[in-house]
């Protein structure tokens, strides 16, 4: 049972105006004018006049082509504008001076947007690769624990939004971390950094998951200092599983509840959450741990409130128990990709970020 790890600009095409290949009918375009043009004039008995829209081809060019091919597909009209066979209407000098300047733009043009694309290119593979390294894809196992996930940012052409997630081993077991901090989209990113760089070095020197929350608080009430009005914090959901994962420990600093799909069934465990962190509050309402025992076979769902709290038309909130329960059986490779889908057909505008993470625990040697 491996991994599914998703992204936005992975999961969803960006679209040919959003700086991705044009697709096939838009570099077919030039040619099929140019051909329908031509035999339809070769084959009417009398001039069509239709040759004023062989200037549109260098201009179709320019969306799928470069330079060079858009300045071929300018020569190529020009010439056959006096083809006789073709009857294109004798063009006078303004016909031909027209036509010349159009072809001559359209070439201009091409080269400020093949310079632009590859400019974007370099540009997204930068951020692609500044952003995968605050969030890089988990491991299909961690220690005894099988890790599956689903991400999708709020914003578009990005790949890490306001939710963050990691999955470590470490001398005090093996430690998961779902949160959620304040904003969206790039704005988010530096915090969801900082909050994920203070969980890991928790997984190395905290003994226990209250003191590893304190941590992520400290690390954000620290970052809120330092900008006036911050007003930064974060909703972060933290669990420990047990050497033989016969048993997990969780707490809940303000983060959505996790399920337990266990027979068929989903259930939610109901905790009782600490304040979210870098409020201040952590000392006045700490979080508290809840142990939970495991069995053969268990799962353990967590979300993010981009699904939990998804609306349909209505207002009504996404029935996520009810969805679990039907999909109980469906492996954990699959379970993701189902109910993101069927969180699209009950909610098709999906404005927050989106976060699954189903953790199987398993003996180290069983196979998965």
């Amino acid at each position: 049972m491996g991994t599914a790890d998703h992204r936005h600009s992975g999961r969803e095409s960006q679209g040919w105006l959003r700086g991705a290949p044009p697709p096939r009918w838009v570099r077919v375009l030039p040619p099929a004018l140019l051909v329908a043009v031509c035999t339809a004039e070769l084959l009417s008995r009398y001039p069509l006049d239709i040759g004023f829209l062989l200037g549109a081809i260098p201009s179709l060019a320019v969306l799928s082509y470069g330079p060079v091919a858009t300045a071929v597909f300018g020569a190529v009209v020009i010439v056959f504008l006096y083809v006789p066979p073709l009857q294109l209407n004798h063009p006078g000098n303004t016909d031909l001076l027209t036509i010349t300047f159009v072809a001559i733009l359209s070439v201009a043009i091409s080269l400020v947007r093949s310079r632009r694309d590859a400019h974007l290119v370099t540009v997204r593979t930068v951020a692609e690769a500044a952003q995968l390294a605050v969030l890089p894809p988990l491991p299909e196992r961690v220690g005894p624990v099988r890790c599956t996930t689903f991400y999708r940012a709020a914003q578009r052409e990005t790949l890490v939004g306001g939710d963050f997630f990691d999955v470590r081993a470490g001398p005090y077991g093996v430690r998961a971390v779902m949160g959620d901090v304040q904003g969206h989209g790039l704005s988010a990113v530096s915090t969801v950094a900082s909050l994920l760089g203070a969980f890991r070095e928790t997984v190395l020197d905290q003994g226990d998951l209250k003191s590893a929350a304190a941590r992520l608080d400290r690390r954000l009430v620290v970052d809120s200092a330092r900008t006036a009005h911050a007003e930064l914090f974060a909703t972060a959901l933290l669990l420990e599983f047990s050497a033989d994962a016969d048993e997990v420990r969780v707490t809940s600093c303000g983060h959505p509840h996790p399920f337990l799909l266990r027979d068929g069934k989903a259930v939610e465990l109901v905790l009782e959450p600490g304040a979210p962190l870098g409020l201040g509050f952590f000392d006045i309402s700490p979080p508290q741990i809840c142990t939970v025992p495991l069995e053969r076979g268990d799962r353990l769902f967590l979300g993010s409130d981009g699904v939990s709290e998804a609306r349909d038309a209505t207002g009504a909130f996404y029935p996520l128990a009810e969805r679990l329960t039907t999909l109980a059986q469906v492996r954990s490779a699959d379970l993701t990709d189902r109910l993101w889908e069927d969180l699209l057909r009950f909610c098709t505008a999906v404005r927050d970020d989106v976060t699954m993470l189903v953790l199987t625990p398993s003996a180290r040697g069983e196979r998965g």
